[in-house]
């Protein structure tokens, strides 16, 4: 096959951004190499983005072909309407961001000098795009390299049903981001706890386990698998997750670097998962009503 070799890059470019310039995030073009984040296989293509203050302005970068390149058939025209598609979606994060954390090992003290920054947030979509048969996105990708968001409703409805990963959101540590609905959001977070997330963390730490090979045992997933368990267990004893794993750091880190038995991990695992019980402070059910009447004037204020 002929063009570039197709590679990936990660590279940071949030100094950039808050410097108001305008960089690539995807390129496949001579120009771009070692500056943009993702390195991708068209010679021809480089959508940039750029975070302005009120009254900044950037300079475009010369097109490689005035009218566009040499015209051919695309062999891959899903693929086309899926990167159009995404390129239209990400306008959404952060335009109408209302909440942005970091997740995963920095939020949980657990990271090391390779640890990417994860970042997960919420936005609100203008109510008036709901009027229309084609929707607005569930969640958008990106535009920041390990970078996810989810509109409010769909991040509401996923923490009324216990989601980990999304209640863990509401309980980071670092919070990069956050308006007045965010700061809202974040008021109202203890009216998404049910009992039924004492079956939501068992469950999730169960599907990481049973993908494990005790022969060869992914080491970070296994470290990950007893972090959420511990993080659930706090959930069910004293009403929030535990995100900061300050106390279990050593012992969490030694299982990361493969330096304490499986069979060891493995007890572990199942003495945390025999301490998850209904007898703890959680409610039977959510607050619904509170959580609706969030949204709904969070609905309107986005009118």
């Amino acid at each position: 096959m002929g063009g570039l070799t197709p590679g990936y890059e990660q590279l940071e470019i949030d100094s950039e951004l808050l410097g108001g310039a305008l960089i690539p995030v995807a390129s496949g073009m001579a120009r771009d190499e070692g500056r943009s984040a993702i390195r991708i296989d068209n010679r021809y293509a480089a959508p940039h983005v750029a975070r302005l203050q009120p009254g900044q302005s950037v300079e475009l970068p010369e097109a490689p072909f005035p009218q566009g390149p040499p015209a051919r058939e695309n062999p891959y025209p899903r693929r086309e309407r899926a990167w159009q598609a995404m390129r239209m979606d990400v306008r959404y994060v952060p335009d109408h961001s209302v909440l942005s954390v970091v997740v995963g090992s920095r939020a949980y003290g657990l990271d090391t000098e390779e640890s990417d920054v994860d970042r997960r947030g919420v936005f609100v979509a203008p109510t008036r795009l709901f009027w229309r048969l084609a929707k607005p996105p569930t969640h958008v990708d990106g535009p920041l390299p390990e970078q996810f968001s989810w509109e409010v409703e769909r991040f509401c409805g996923l923490a009324l049903e216990a989601n980990p990963t999304v209640l863990e959101c509401l309980w980071s540590p670092i919070v990069e981001h956050t308006t007045a609905a965010g700061e809202e959001l974040l008021a109202i977070r203890d009216a998404f706890l049910s009992e039924r997330a004492n079956q939501t963390f068992v469950r999730y730490a169960g599907a990481q386990f049973r993908r494990l090979d005790p022969a060869r045992p992914k080491w970070k997933q296994a470290m990950h698998m007893i972090r959420l368990l511990l993080s659930g267990l706090h959930l069910s004893r004293h009403g929030e997750p535990l995100v900061r794993m300050d106390a279990h750091r050593d012992r969490l880190l030694a299982v990361r670097r493969g330096e304490l038995p499986w069979e060891e991990v493995d007890r572990w695992r199942s003495e945390l998962t025999a301490r998850f019980d209904d007898t703890g402070v959680l409610p039977a059910e959510p607050d619904r009503r509170r959580v609706e009447e969030y949204l709904a004037s969070t609905r309107e204020a986005a009118l």
